[in-house]
């Protein structure tokens, strides 16, 4: 696997994990308020947006212009 395939596999973790806590953030609260994660919401809903937006960045632009 090269890098920038790994880099894309990174990211596409990097998302799904983000968006995960951000769900289990807003679906559960009374276990997120206990165990003190709640006041990370809204910078996790914040970087899961800016995750994509890099994803969508490297996938269009980024990646023409990488050596194959």
């Amino acid at each position: 696997m090269s890098l920038k395939h790994f880099h894309i596999v990174f990211l596409a973790f990097a998302i799904l994990c983000d968006a995960g806590f951000w769900l289990w953030m807003h679906f559960l609260p009374e276990d997120a308020s206990r165990s003190g994660a709640i006041v990370l919401k809204p910078y996790a809903g914040l970087l899961c947006l800016l995750l994509l937006g890099y994803g969508v960045w490297y996938l269009v632009k980024k990646m023409r212009t990488i050596i194959v």
